[in-house]
């Protein structure tokens, strides 16, 4: 005589494979997401030890090799003074990583100090605060990244300083409204009656809870300061020749782009697939950390 499973015992069984499922769907690894992943690897690597993946020197040049099509010799082609192409895009890494982070970085950190000012201030700091951010919001990145540049002069350094700053206004409003919805939970509010000091409050509650989001969200900006880097670059702001960077030799090639098509295809494919990876890798961080929200 067969015997009937409880009621209970079903319902507890459906559940947890619907939670084994959900887990084992969460954390699948996508074909395209591992693709993102090995060529992020790749630059890491090309930026911390090009010769491992090149042996020339980017800047060896030889005329009689100018202009030259991809076969054996350059993988890539070579360009206007027979220099090669690929070496050029692995030295040009580092330069453009260099750039994506440290911006970005820039942009965290005055953002972070202006969010929390509006978020932890009184009312009428935090109208001011966002008033200003609000002005500064109107204008496209680029373009605010340009005239700060105008006043700093050109330059690595300040191009990083330039795109930093260009960012501020967007990370201290995200900054400043999860500060908002963390100042009113529970353990701070309970941290607060313990009678711990205003500093230790914001240092160890609200700051770490209020900016973990905001620095998966930093992940993906990465990419686009790193594409704001290369249009900087473009435009004449960025080291000046030979020295390889990918919006150079974009603004170089364009000027052979009937004759040599290679000279343009190969950097605006790096800036495509490093922007691309990037994103893709903060996406599912953020992805992840909302499913764990919930």
């Amino acid at each position: 005589m067969s015997q009937s499973i409880p009621q209970g015992g079903l319902i507890q069984a459906e559940s947890l494979f619907a939670a084994q499922s959900y887990s084992a769907r969460r954390w699948a690894i996508r074909p395209g997401l591992l693709l993102a992943g090995l060529f992020v690897l790749l630059l890491l690597v090309a930026a911390i030890q090009p010769g491992w993946l090149v042996s020339g020197d980017p800047l060896d040049a030889n005329s009689r090799l100018a202009f030259s099509a991809p076969d054996s010799l350059f993988w890539l082609g070579a360009d206007e003074n027979g220099r090669d192409i690929l070496t050029r895009l692995v030295y040009a890494v580092r330069p453009s990583l260099v750039l994506g982070v440290a911006a970005t970085a820039v942009g965290l950190l005055l953002g972070t100090l202006l969010g929390l000012t509006a978020g932890l201030g009184p009312r009428w700091l935090d109208g001011a605060v966002m008033r200003v951010i609000d002005v500064l919001l109107a204008f496209p990145d680029l373009l605010l990244a340009l005239v700060i540049i105008t006043f700093f002069g050109q330059g690595q350094l300040n191009i990083i300083l330039a795109i930093g700053i260009a960012n501020v206004p967007r990370y201290a409003r995200l900054v400043r409204a999860q500060t908002l919805v963390v100042r009113g939970a529970g353990y701070v509010e309970a941290a607060t009656t313990l009678g711990l000091p205003r500093h230790s409050v914001i240092w160890r509650h609200v700051l770490p809870n209020a900016i973990k989001p905001i620095l998966i969200l930093a992940t993906i900006g990465i990419g686009g300061n790193i594409v704001n880097g290369a249009a900087l670059s473009f435009l004449g702001f960025g080291a000046p020749p030979p020295a390889p960077e990918w919006g150079g030799m974009l603004a170089v090639g364009r000027n052979y782009l009937a004759n040599a098509w290679w000279l343009v295809a190969w950097p605006a494919l790096a800036i495509t697939l490093t922007v691309v990876s990037i994103s893709a890798i903060g996406r599912e961080l953020l992805r992840r950390s909302e499913g764990k929200r919930a």
